[in-house]
């Protein structure tokens, strides 16, 4: 049974990814501990709130100088995605620079709303076996403000006023900006997918 250590952040959605985990059959912890999550098989940084809080937590706990050493594979979602990029215009934070690019406010033309909420289509724009049995077109659930340009580790992206990136590959390193946990049988697949990743 795999191992994961869902790093504790302090978002709301820790419970909900776990949940979703155990659907899968595996078995996770919800941890602070760099000792459990560097010895976890597979690790994933959930996140919901603002990127200077998600990183004071990370400092806090030593995991900003953790993170970024990890050999084994690590998912970030939502703000989790955004935490591992430069930066982030939020605040004008510093992240852990896993992935190119600095996080922007998402500024779509006309009437449409932000926060980016609801279902939403992804366009496969790069390869990653994330993405194993998950097609353009398919719907998933966004919930942010913020969103990482499309760039060279970008391997879906969606369109809400203009592009951005909703699923990144760099390595063992990965990042969707939707939430896997609320996306019905695109989000189960990817978690499996993820689950599945070489070590």
């Amino acid at each position: 049974m795999t191992t994961v250590a869902i790093i504790d952040n302090g978002g709301g959605n820790v419970a909900s990814v776990r949940f979703a985990l155990d659907r899968l059959g595996a078995r996770s912890i919800v941890t602070q501990d760099a000792s459990e999550i560097a010895a976890a098989e597979r690790v994933i940084l959930p996140g919901v709130g603002a990127a200077p809080e998600g990183m004071r937590r990370l400092a806090a706990a030593g995991l900003d100088r953790l993170i970024p050493t990890l050999s084994q594979p690590l998912l970030g979602i939502c703000l989790g995605m955004q935490l591992l990029c430069d930066g982030s215009e939020e605040g004008s934070t510093a992240c852990l620079g896993i992935f190119a690019g600095t996080v922007a406010r998402l500024r779509p033309p006309g009437a449409l709303p932000v926060p980016h909420m609801g279902w939403n289509q992804v366009d496969l724009c790069g390869s990653s076996p994330l993405l194993a049995g998950i097609g353009s077109g398919d719907y998933v659930y966004f919930v942010h403000s913020y969103a990482l340009p499309v760039g060279a580790d970008t391997v879906a992206a969606t369109d809400y006023g203009g592009a951005f990136a909703a699923v990144v590959s760099r390595g063992n390193f990965h990042g969707v900006q939707w939430h896997p946990e609320r996306s019905a049988a695109a989000g189960a697949r990817l978690l499996a997918n993820f689950l599945s990743l070489d070590a």
